[in-house]
């Protein structure tokens, strides 16, 4: 199996685990990802991390085998890719990923399918798809275009020029840069402070800024439903202990994160 899932404590993580070809993904591994996002859920953990073993995080789509004249690449994405980053992004807590190298393709798509992303400042990220006579998928259009605009968007396509870690975070890409010594102990220490804090409030946020994205929803309207979540977030135990804690001068102990 090239997918590895450990679940510490309230912690899983989630490794492509097939070096030897820059953890480019095989139907197998595909299917096998969406599982171990499955059991972390049924595990009822607080936060993922997903990372790549080697010196990428994902090349993309295994095409070794590929065969151009009956693949079918819209049954492939349609069926096999969007609704794994669809499960991804709907994943009922923090999801967090750490990249380094290659992040290309469905790699690119898992990273825009997770909630945070720090990546190691020499990743390379963009389109590398023009050599091939294929376009970027799995979400790049959106991701470039709202990020870095237009023209910003076809330069990278067209030249199949790729942008570092450390370019892509300047740019507004994701969320930050880091040296990759320093990368996988950054991210874990995040992951974990995240599993363990108020979740009912981290899920609002993801709700909410889901609905900014996706559905464009205006200033207004998104500060009218921030209300109604803040009311909500009034009957739950972590509200309550949030505001004890401060009251008391203490760390507050989050009880939903053991839900």
């Amino acid at each position: 199996m090239s997918i590895d899932l450990t679940i510490t404590g309230r912690v899983a993580e989630i490794v492509l685990n097939a070096p030897e070809r820059l953890n480019a993904m095989t139907d197998d591994d595909l299917t096998d990802l969406g599982s171990a996002f499955t059991q972390a859920q049924e595990a009822h953990v607080g936060a993922v991390l997903l990372r790549g073993e080697g010196r990428a995080f994902c090349a993309g789509r295994d095409i070794s085998n590929v065969v151009p004249a009956t693949d079918d690449a819209t049954a492939y994405l349609s069926n096999r890719v969007t609704p794994l980053l669809r499960q991804i992004s709907a994943f009922p807590a923090p999801t967090f990923a750490a990249a380094t190298g290659a992040c290309l393709g469905v790699g690119l798509g898992l990273l825009i399918a997770c909630d945070v992303v720090y990546v190691a400042d020499n990743a390379k990220i963009g389109s590398p798809f023009a050599n091939l006579g294929a376009t970027l998928d799995s979400g790049g259009h959106a991701l470039f275009f709202e990020r870095l605009g237009a023209h910003r968007t076809l330069d990278l396509i067209f030249t199949a020029e790729l942008m570092s870690g450390a370019e892509a975070v300047s740019a507004g890409l994701f969320s930050r840069a880091v040296a990759e010594a320093e990368l996988l102990e950054f991210t874990r220490e995040r992951v974990v402070r995240a599993s363990t804090g108020a979740i009912e409030a981290f899920l609002a946020s993801k709700a909410l800024v889901r609905e900014l994205r996706d559905e464009r929803i205006g200033l207004w309207a998104s500060v009218d439903h921030e209300n109604v979540e803040q009311g909500a977030l009034c009957k739950t135990d972590d509200y309550h202990e949030g505001f004890a804690a401060f009251q008391q001068k203490r760390p507050p102990v989050f009880r939903g994160s053991e839900r």
